[in-house]
């Protein structure tokens, strides 16, 4: 889990500054970390990698090939554009000075294959445009011409017959002890990829572009297994117990269901030419794909990788897959698991079971081209983008170290007690570390180790980071931590209360809509997906929200927050402007909004004072709390006061003057009617409404004839409204 801040939920309403915990427990959760000599597990658990010792780094750009003879010599092939493809014998115990020496060098760019014959006769495949070699005590000869652009693989049967994989013609050809071979099988697909021969004498192959998993049988009749999703098939194995794995890359271009065109037996044999000595040194004017293209067939990592296991009665199944990475070999460890050589993060990948996969090994080289097993549980690896060779296991490491990624509590933060769990914790160690920005090598505390009680014992901060050791025992099972807890608790700081602001007058705010029930459920993460992040701190922030009309009431809004995602809740408190006792108004507000009804209060200015705390998620020994009052705002229930109302006839004109007064507010309206008609609006004899005081005259046009009823009405800035009326004769 990402990162997993594991709270425990009593309710809908949390504890924001409440122990929470990280735990650390799956695969997914040490994909940032750095990891050196620990096997990784895809359901979390963490062990001792197998030994990955380098045991040659030979002047060639990229290693294609790998092979152990019965004699325990170790055969690599390789090449490069500028070195040229050879042939390398390494002796694995002998002094690092002397236990390599080039056995063949060609003129092609780059040994693809190899294969030992019960002899221990070494046969070298090269391409572009190649041919296989004999090599027999330093000497190398061709052996046989496929006359086909690329030689993808190599493989021996029991009977002794060399099986060759050819690409731009998608062959399989066979080739006798005595180097005289024929097309064995014609796949119909541009290039036969990988090539191997099971316990039955079959030979399996892997093609591309359709990504066919072919068995063709002693007679030369193929069978397509398996047609993979993926464009090429990479690596085929066959294990002892009779299933096949099977690895595939690569985004299709075409949909599947396009059969194979090659299901028939071969054609008539090619003459093998007679054999002649390898030019070495000579420049070798061919096209060919970059190296770093090869063995890929120039894919981008598009598509990812699938691993597929078919079962001796021809079940397959997927057992490993990734989006991004390549897999370029397979081979068995002593065990009988299948290892998987990928790219380009260069790991190695062992298949613990049809479920569980480990990562044992972070190879500074990023691609693992080939893998072979060896004698006494060995498994030899060479690498290519720097060309190296390695040996892998038996044994495990004696130690390894996990150093997660710097963990971001988001906030000053207190930490608890760290835990591990796991079926052997014998030689498991935590060290802890923190500090207040993302480079723990730069102003971090040192790593310390937890106290007797399990205490983390780092400064508190913002960030912290564990580094996990684990060191086999001298006796007893070897280490294997399942999960990785540490306790953590957030400062609690007063929230902040960051406006106060009086609403309009006669508005009030809707009612209330949150529900403060417990919940009775609680929503788990999917197990496939992301899970919960850390959660932004809560803004008391009222946002833009719709008033109802409702006169004489009063409100005010507020804008608070709290940096440790505490719910908050407010007090309402009232004073006028000049007095100094507060008087509450309404407490334990959880919106932030209140609105009252003000007729109760006496005409004045008032201020009202916000008190927001965080009580709701903290004890009361350690809620905090944060006030600020408002600008004074005007609570006006009187309406203005008409004085001197004077009309006056002159005929069909009549001209009527009044005086208008408020004692608090702006006047904001006045309008005049005639006989209960409609109101006209009137304006001061200043022009301008803007003064709590008025004067007003106005002519009235064309009146009816005798008695007329003249009504004025005013309004101030706080909609409290006054009337008056005259009869005119």
């Amino acid at each position: 889990m990402k990162t997993l801040f594991a709270l425990v939920c009593v309710s809908c309403i949390g504890l924001a500054v409440e122990t929470g915990t990280w735990k650390h427990d799956s695969a997914a959760d040490y994909e940032k970390a750095t990891v050196k000599r620990l096997a990784v597990r895809s359901d979390g658990r963490l062990s001792l990698a197998p030994v990955f010792e380098e045991i040659h780094d030979p002047p060639l750009p990229y290693l294609w090939a790998v092979v152990e003879d019965s004699r325990g010599r170790v055969f690599v092939g390789g090449g490069g554009p500028e070195s040229g493809a050879k042939v390398i014998e390494i002796t694995p115990e002998a002094p690092a000075a002397s236990r390599a020496k080039t056995v063949a060098a060609f003129a092609e760019f780059q040994v693809q294959a190899l294969a030992v014959d019960k002899q221990d006769r070494l046969y070298a495949a090269t391409s572009p445009d190649g041919k296989v070699y004999r090599i027999v005590n330093g000497k190398a000869e061709v052996f046989y011409d496929p006359k086909a652009k690329y030689i993808w693989a190599l493989a021996f049967n029991q009977a002794g017959d060399l099986f060759v994989a050819t690409g731009g013609d998608g062959l399989i050809h066979r080739v006798t002890a005595q180097g005289q071979g024929s097309v064995f099988y014609r796949s119909g697909q541009t290039h036969v990829r990988s090539l191997t021969v099971d316990g039955k004498q079959n030979v399996i192959a892997g093609t591309e572009p359709d990504g066919y998993i072919v068995s063709v049988n002693p007679a030369g009749a193929g069978f397509v297994a398996y047609q993979s999703p993926k464009r090429e098939v990479t690596a085929v194995a066959a294990h002892p117990d009779g299933s096949i794995y099977a690895a595939a890359v690569g985004a299709k271009q075409k949909p599947l269901g396009t059969p194979p065109a090659g299901l028939a037996p071969a054609g008539p044999p090619i003459a093998s030419p007679a054999a002649a000595p390898p030019t070495a040194n000579v420049a070798v004017q061919r096209a060919i794909p970059p190296p770093a293209a090869i063995p890929s067939m120039g894919l981008t990592a598009s598509g990812g990788a699938e691993v597929y296991r078919i079962e001796a009665d021809g079940y397959t199944r997927t057992v490993w897959s990734h989006p991004n990475d390549f897999v370029y070999s397979i081979a068995f460890d002593s065990q009988g698991r299948p290892v998987l050589g990928t790219g380009n993060q260069g790991k190695i990948v062992r298949l613990d079971s049809n479920l569980l996969s480990s990562v044992i090994v972070n190879a500074s080289p990023t691609q693992i081209i080939a893998l072979a097993a060896g004698r006494n549980g060995r498994i030899w690896t060479v690498t290519g983008n720097i060309g190296k060779v390695f040996a892998m296991g038996p044994k495990l490491e004696n130690s390894g170290t996990m150093t997660s990624e710097p963990l971001d509590a988001g906030f000053f933060t207190y930490w608890g007690r760290a835990h591990l769990t796991g079926p052997s914790l014998a030689g498991a160690r935590l060290e802890f570390r923190s500090g207040n920005h993302g480079d723990p090598d730069q102003g971090w505390s040192p790593w310390a180790a937890p106290s007797a009680t399990g205490r983390v014992p780092s400064l508190a901060a913002r960030f912290l980071q564990y580094r996990l050791t684990l060191t086999a025992p001298a006796q007893g099972a070897a280490p294997e931590v399942a999960a990785i807890e540490v306790a953590h608790q957030e400062k609690n700081v007063p929230p902040v209360v960051e406006a106060v602001e009086a609403s309009p007058p006669n508005y009030k705010f809707p009612p209330q809509t949150l529900t403060l029930t417990p919940s009775t459920t609680l929503s788990l993460p999917s197990m496939r997906g992301p899970r919960r992040s850390v959660p932004q701190p809560p803004s008391m922030d009222s946002g833009a929200v719709t008033m109802n009309a409702a006169k004489g009431f009063a409100g005010v809004r507020w804008l608070a927050s709290d940096d440790n995602a505490d719910g908050l809740e407010a007090t309402v408190e009232i004073r006028g402007a000049r007095e100094t006792a507060w008087r509450v108004l309404k407490d334990h507000v959880t919106e932030r909004r209140y609105s009252w009804d003000a007729t109760g209060f006496a005409d004045g200015w008032y201020v009202v004072r916000v008190t927001v705390t965080d009580a709701p998620d903290n004890t009361p020994q350690t809620a905090l709390t944060a006030s600020l009052a408002s600008e004074p705002f005007l609570i006006d229930n009187t309406p203005p006061a008409i004085s001197a109302l004077q009309a006056v006839r002159n005929g069909a004109r009549i001209t009527a003057t009044w005086k208008a007064a408020d004692a608090l507010s702006t006047l904001t309206h006045a309008a005049y009617s005639v006989n209960g008609g409609e109101w006209t609006v009137a304006a001061p004899t200043t022009r301008l409404t803007d003064s709590p005081a008025h004067e007003y005259s106005v002519v009235i046009e064309n009146a009816p004839p005798g008695e007329v009823n003249l009504a004025v009405r005013m309004a101030d800035a706080h909609d409290n409204q006054a009337a008056a009326s005259i009869t005119v004769r």
